[in-house]
């Protein structure tokens, strides 16, 4: 059985997450609190008692949910001897992306709590509240091709690209606000439902290039090893060794688009994964791996007895 460790993005955040971690295992409040002290604040806290409109902002829950996935990398290994060495790939959503990293010791913990409160704040800063959108385009219909057609409708007003690629009936466009109404009005057309999305700014589009630029200069003074077991990349959907291009991807990242579906349908088709566990809170990609690759068993890891359980059946 070949594994995949999947870690989840922003959106999968909730108060109290990671909490029955924390109460539980000694490796995990010393996750916790190696974040705290990276950033010198108590993310800890905010993540145990919210408020929530503080979790939610980006430059605190980007860090928030790689501590939690953390912090289940840790547990498995301090307490069930299940070290990362035992996957066979790891991937992950957007920010999740520095977790994997992070979990496969390519960027240590730290630095990886660091760069990612930069990159929630650099995100922010891009683009003024109110003048970005993102909207998520649902149903049957709802594929890329739909997708990059109502798209490029919205783009004759404005930017507006496809800017994640989650599965079948799940494709998540984003760019002006205006740009992103109108093509929401052209997706309807076409049979998909269009939802916007609760977000601070329109992620993974060109508008972000101020942020990608940020990264860039904070990424070249980043030291990042070889992660112990490969990484696919969101931008390619595809395995990653090199630094370098980890590195390059990185900042290609932040404007390019998440092409999720794609990834795990690799991992499934060409890597031979057939077990996903997702590691940190949510269940969120549990579910689109189980649409993506149906014929492949997904778990998601957040609970002490969910890892217990996952411990023994390895």
């Amino acid at each position: 059985m070949s594994l995949a460790f999947l870690f989840p993005g922003q959106g999968s955040q909730a108060i109290g997450m990671g909490q029955p971690l924390a109460e539980a295992f000694a490796a995990a409040r010393e996750v916790f609190q190696e974040v705290d002290d990276a950033l010198g604040q108590k993310l800890s806290l905010l993540m145990r008692d919210g408020p929530e409109d503080q979790l939610t902002l980006t430059e605190n829950a980007q860090p928030a949910l790689m501590a939690v996935s953390l912090a289940v990398i840790r547990v498995l290994r301090a307490e069930f001897g299940v070290g990362i060495d035992r996957c066979a790939f790891v991937a992950g959503h957007s920010l999740g992306e520095y977790s994997a990293l992070a979990a496969a010791e390519a960027i240590p913990l730290a630095e990886t709590a660091r760069l990612l409160k930069l990159r929630g704040q650099a995100m922010q800063r891009a683009v003024p509240v109110g003048q970005g959108a993102m909207a998520s385009l649902i149903g049957p219909k709802a594929d890329v091709a739909l997708a990059e057609a109502a798209a490029a409708v919205g783009a004759e007003v404005g930017v507006c690209v496809v800017a994640n690629d989650n599965n079948a009936g799940n494709v998540v466009i984003s760019g002006d606000k205006a740009a992103v109404d109108r093509a929401i009005e052209k997706a309807k057309e076409l049979g998909a439902r269009a939802i916007l999305l609760n977000v601070s700014a329109p992620f993974h589009c060109p508008l972000m290039q101020p942020a990608a630029d940020e990264m860039a200069d904070a990424l070249a003074g980043t030291t990042i090893l070889q992660p112990r077991v490969p990484l696919v990349a969101n931008v390619t959907a595809r395995p990653l060794h090199d630094p370098e291009e980890i590195r390059r991807l990185l900042v290609e990242q932040v404007t390019g688009r998440v092409r999720w579906r794609e990834s795990v349908a690799w991992l499934a088709e060409e890597g031979g994964v057939t077990r996903f566990a997702e590691a940190g809170a949510g269940k969120v990609l549990t579910g689109m791996a189980k649409r993506i690759a149906p014929d492949a068993e997904a778990v998601a890891l957040n609970a002490p007895a969910d890892l217990e359980a996952f411990a023994k059946s390895l």
